[in-house]
């Protein structure tokens, strides 16, 4: 079965950088919308950012301005540039892939650890 496959994630002091990858582990056709998705430690999963086939970007409030999403839906691959990260950014993020451009979503990654410290 194919999967979602993250990297990137690692130990970051405040205010400093990470870039996370995503990449299938075989082909996937047809999607619309890739994403990312974070769990803070002890809250819910939580949308961070998407980008469609049409281009389009959709960034949470509370990374706008500091995390830019870039990818390519043909090619099911997705990254995700963290700048001036914050001890609030620390979570478990996870890449995400859609058939449809709203909605729920067909694949998830397994995750990977970001932990920003203060």
């Amino acid at each position: 079965q194919v999967r979602l496959v993250e990297s990137g994630g690692g130990l970051v002091h405040n205010g400093g950088s990470l870039k996370l990858s995503c990449a299938p582990t075989g082909r996937i056709n047809a999607i619309s919308r890739l994403g990312w998705l974070r769990r803070p430690p002890g809250k819910a999963l939580e949308p961070v950012a998407t980008l469609t086939s049409d281009g389009d970007m959709v960034y949470s409030e509370s990374v706008k301005g500091r995390f830019a999403i870039s990818g390519s839906t043909s090619m099911v691959t997705v990254a995700l540039q963290m700048d001036d990260l914050k001890p609030e950014d620390t979570a478990v993020y996870y890449c995400v892939a859609s058939f449809r451009k709203s909605g729920s979503y067909d694949y998830y990654g397994q995750g990977t650890q970001v932990t920003v410290s203060s």
